[in-house]
């Protein structure tokens, strides 16, 4: 597709008719009343919790894995030649039982090797109930209807921390004779609920801190120094400084040690606003473009132009002479080649100052799509002109 771009045109907005300053004072005294009592308004609609914004020390999930396996499928499970851990797994169960088998006399298809995961929640403590996720490791068709036994759940550190058992909800598949199928969800993957309880807590005593660290989700220097000024001014005293773009570090205050939950309580709710980097998301694959706020470009010019050559095929019938004897009737091509350098393209001159926001509008009022959108704005940051992080994911 050939698409120019001809001109960007930015209109500064109309200028305001002159009318008479008795006539128009109580108008505009009401309307400065109203800014007065909008303005706090949108102040704090910019701002987050600082719950959103921070992450506080000690305050995290913990990922648990375990190997297991589920029984009870309906001729779904796991082929046994094809999956040996499987079988080993199956045989070793049975052996801990206090039955003694032969592999060689297995051919159950209603077992499946499966690995459990699952998140435990801070402070989980002991008999909390957890979500686990189970997932296929061999050639099992489908986890619909089956039963996860007894699968211990260990942490990073090898300990165990949580057991799961339960059956498991997954999706289905079915097929007809035909060939037709029809497939809901992912049937090798499932999910029970409540389906682990904890055995094991997390030795963290969050009571007992002195020091505390508040993790920026959304590393900024600007943010950190503002987090770091709203507790201060809130709890009145110097205890919260921003270390780097990430960390602020908080020191319990005298009256509040012994309880830090109430002083997380407090300050968590406290408003505000996070600055952030300007920066452009491009998805290529998609098509997709994310812009940030504060992204804007120097003064640039843009032409955007494609060389197109068509070639139109017009084949002619040619006929002998009328009483010719050795004539023949032949198809003659014929081909018409026309090439346009669009030379009626323009370049357009953009003014430094001029948001990024303004141009993509102006682009898109041409008809530029995503693609060639792409294109521009990675020309214009290769020119140096774009005050902004250009991310390509």
């Amino acid at each position: 597709m050939s698409i120019t771009l001809s001109k960007v045109v930015f209109s500064s907005p109309p200028q305001p008719a002159v009318f008479s300053r008795v006539r128009w004072l109580p108008l505009l005294a009401a309307l400065g009343v109203m800014l007065l009592i909008f303005e706090p308004f949108h102040a704090a609609h910019a701002a987050s919790r600082l719950k959103d914004v921070v992450d506080f020390e000690g305050v995290r999930d913990n990922m648990l894995v375990g190997y297991g396996l589920v029984v009870g499928l309906n001729g779904t499970g796991d082929t046994l030649t094809n999956s040996p851990f499987t079988e080993r797994s199956l045989v070793g169960m049975l052996e801990r039982l206090g039955i003694n088998t032969s592999s060689d006399t297995m051919k159950t298809k209603n077992v499946a090797a499966v690995m459990v995961t699952a998140t435990l929640p801070p402070f989980s403590a002991q008999g909390a109930h957890i979500d686990v996720t189970v997932g296929t490791m061999g050639d099992a068709k489908s986890l619909q209807g089956g039963l996860l036994l007894v699968t211990p759940l260990q942490g990073a550190d090898g300990e165990v921390y949580a057991v799961a058992q339960g059956t498991v909800s997954s999706g289905f598949s079915a097929s007809g004779s035909s060939g037709s199928s029809v497939t809901k969800g992912v049937p090798t993957s499932g999910r029970i609920a409540n389906g682990a309880i904890v055995e094991r807590e997390v030795n963290f005593h969050l009571a007992d801190l002195t020091t505390m660290r508040l993790s920026l989700r959304n590393p900024d220097f600007t943010t950190a120094g503002r987090v770091a000024d709203v507790i201060n001014k809130h709890l009145k005293a110097s205890v919260a400084e921003a270390i780097d773009s990430t960390t602020v570090r908080l020191q319990v205050p005298e009256d509040k040690r012994g309880n830090v939950v109430g002083l997380m309580s407090d300050i968590e709710q406290l408003m505000v606003t996070p600055d952030q980097v300007a920066r452009v998301v491009i998805d290529e694959q998609s098509g997709i473009i994310v812009m940030g706020e504060n992204v804007h470009i120097n003064t640039v010019a843009i032409a955007q132009g494609n060389l197109t050559i068509k070639i139109t095929e017009t084949p002619q019938v040619s006929q002998p002479g009328p009483l010719s004897t050795g004539g023949t009737t032949v198809v003659v091509p014929r081909s018409d080649v026309s090439v346009d350098e669009n030379k009626d393209s323009k370049l357009a001159l953009l003014k430094s100052g001029v948001s990024l926001q303004d141009l993509v509008q102006s682009l898109n009022a041409l008809g530029i799509g995503p693609r060639d959108m792409i294109s521009i704005l990675q020309s214009i940051k290769a020119a140096g002109a774009l005050q902004a992080d250009l991310e390509l994911i």
